[in-house]
C-alpha cells in the first residue's frame, strides 16, 4: 500500500507554478491524487494530495520544501478519516456580503460537532445593483444519527439574523 503526503503551497501567482510543482511530484514518482487550488489577491494557494513509495515521498518532501519563492507545508497523510457510518450534507449560502457570515454558520456547525470537509466562498457583483454578493458552499459530515433537523433550525435562525439564504441539502 502506498503512503500519502498532503501539502499546501502559497506563492505570488505566476505562469508555470503548477507545472513546477507537478514536475517535482512526477520526478519523485508520486501520483497526484487530488487538489484544490486558486488565486486570491494575487497569491496562488493550494492543497495537494499525492501518493507513492515512502522513500520517494521523503525525497519529494525535501524537494518541495526547497522550491524557490514558494511556501510549502508538507504532512504525511492518514487516509480517509470518514467512516462508512458517517453521513454528509451540503450547505449553500447566498446573500448581500457582510462580515460574520462564515463565523455564524461555522458556529452552528461546531455546536453540533460537525466536521467541515469542504468550504468554498466568494464574492461577486449583483447584476442589477452592483452590490457585493456573498456565495458559499460547505460540505459537512457527522456520525450516523445526526439530528439534521436541529442543524436546519439553527441555520434558519442564522439566515434570518444575517439576511442570507442558507440551505441544507441531503448528499446521501
Amino acid at each position: 500500500m502506498a503512503d500519502t503526503l498532503v501539502f499546501t503551497i502559497i506563492a505570488a501567482d505566476r505562469p508555470g507554478l503548477i507545472e513546477q510543482i507537478a514536475r517535482t511530484v512526477n520526478e519523485h514518482e508520486a501520483n497526484w491524487l487530488g487538489s484544490r487550488m486558486g488565486q486570491l489577491s494575487g497569491m496562488f494557494a493550494g492543497m495537494i494530495q499525492v501518493e507513492g513509495d515512502r522513500s520517494q515521498l521523503g525525497e519529494l518532501k525535501s524537494a518541495l520544501e526547497s522550491l524557490p519563492d514558494l511556501t510549502v507545508v508538507v504532512e504525511s497523510g492518514s487516509g480517509n478519516a470518514m467512516s462508512p457510518s458517517e453521513s454528509q450534507r451540503t450547505i449553500t449560502m447566498l446573500g448581500l456580503d457582510r462580515p460574520g457570515i462564515v463565523r455564524e454558520v461555522s458556529a452552528s456547525l461546531v455546536q453540533q460537532q460537525l466536521n467541515v470537509l469542504e468550504l468554498e466562498t466568494g464574492i461577486f457583483q449583483a447584476a442589477m445593483t452592483g452590490k457585493p454578493m456573498f456565495h458559499g458552499r460547505a460540505v459537512v459530515e457527522a456520525p450516523e444519527g445526526q439530528d439534521w433537523g436541529k442543524l436546519a433550525e439553527d441555520l434558519e435562525r442564522v439566515s434570518m439574523s444575517l439576511g442570507v439564504d442558507i440551505e441544507l441539502v441531503d448528499e446521501d
